[in-house]
């Protein structure tokens, strides 16, 4: 059987039409949280293409939730490793992408997130001059793999008469990321660190602007799907004309579906998880939520400014059969961490057991005794 065939046949064994909550099901399935294919966290990132990643301890419970029984150290010990890099790539904003896959993704991201700066560098007196010295100074700094903190490179720029006080700073190091000089290194003394790129990346293949965006749009849809147009265009950061370049040579290999006056395309390898309920204990910035432009198939919008806000902060959510039903924050207490939940409605005893088991792997996850607050 096809796999083709096979979404033909789940659909024709369906009661009702194409609903959001079959568009929820499908995409807890592609994300990994229902049927998880992979074991190690270098393939579960290539997989996803690049996973949000502001908050470095969510963005690896990110990659954790998708790999069951792997702990926040192994996955640590992966972006030691270089296997996957943390970087400014699509939006633009943090994210995890696998090491191989870097190049070709900031080829494609730098001159939309160059233009976007244009105006803020201006404001900070930051110009081409400006960024040939300080790359200058930041390349010879990581060179012979040296891994720096943000606070070490700075004091090598301000040492070079270059100011990197208020934004500067931010701005500085994410061009030398653009620029294709830094990325992230090892974490020192539980630091965030930067390194040279040029060092931390394999040698690949180049590859064609035209072949990287349908990369991009094959590898979105394999690990996003049920998507709309706008959702791909939305998490890539690219421009509506590259971002349709990509997607009208994939397209044809896409199911379509009309729910309401969206239309929705489903990579066919997607497919329905057996399991009738789960509950998932996700993090901040979750691409379950943030890779969509518009989020109302897994979040009803009375309940959205709960979870987000208009500024772009998400929260941690507990999802239940695909829909978000609430809110949890952690609080590290040496040996202990505690858990407390807001939900948006009632859960069922068995539910609320459920969610007390997930948040018992999110502690394994972590190395840590977990102790609720309902």
């Amino acid at each position: 059987m096809t796999e083709v065939t096979f979404f033909v046949l789940f659909r024709s064994n369906m009661k009702s039409k194409f609903t959001l909550d079959k568009l929820s099901e499908l995409r807890l399935s592609s994300q990994q949280l229902t049927l998880t294919k992979y074991k190690k966290v270098k393939d579960l990132v290539y997989f996803m293409g690049a996973v949000q990643a502001q908050d470095y301890s969510m963005s690896k419970w990110a990659v954790g939730r998708r790999l069951p029984g792997i702990t926040d150290a192994e996955v640590e010990a992966s972006i030691n490793k270089g296997e996957i890099i943390r970087t400014h790539l699509l939006r633009p904003t943090w994210h995890l992408a696998a090491a191989e896959d870097v190049k070709w993704m900031l080829q494609l991201s730098s001159p939309q997130i160059k233009t976007l700066m244009r105006s803020a560098n201006k404001q900070l007196e930051l110009d081409d001059k400006v960024f040939a010295k300080s790359n200058a100074v930041i390349e010879k700094a990581v060179s012979g793999n040296k891994h720096l903190t943000r606070d070490e490179l700075s004091e090598k720029l301000e040492d070079a008469k270059i100011s990197t006080q208020g934004l500067r700073g931010i701005h500085i190091f994410l061009q030398a990321e653009m620029d294709t000089i830094i990325c992230s290194g090892a974490i020192k003394n539980k630091k965030i660190t930067y390194a040279s790129l040029a060092e931390r990346l394999p040698k690949t293949k180049d590859i064609t602007k035209e072949e990287a965006l349908v990369k991009l749009v094959q590898r979105y849809f394999a690990s996003h799907s049920p998507a709309t147009f706008r959702d791909f265009v939305w998490w890539s950061g690219l421009s509506v004309g590259d971002a349709k370049k990509g997607f009208e040579a994939v397209k044809n290999k896409l199911i379509e579906e009309r729910v309401g006056q969206e239309v929705f395309y489903i990579d066919p390898s997607v497919k329905p998880a057996t399991k009738k309920s789960s509950i998932h204990l996700l993090p901040a910035f979750d691409e379950y939520l943030i890779s969509y432009k518009s989020r109302h198939v897994s979040i009803h919008g009375d309940h959205q400014p709960k979870a987000f806000t208009n500024n772009g902060i998400f929260k941690p959510i507990i999802v239940v059969n695909g829909q978000v039903q609430g809110t949890w924050k952690r609080t590290i207490k040496k040996d202990k961490v505690l858990m407390e939940f807001e939900l948006f409605q009632k859960l069922k005893a068995s539910v609320k057991q459920e969610l007390e088991a997930e948040a018992r792997n999110y502690g394994k996850f972590l190395g840590l005794q977990m102790e609720f607050k309902m």
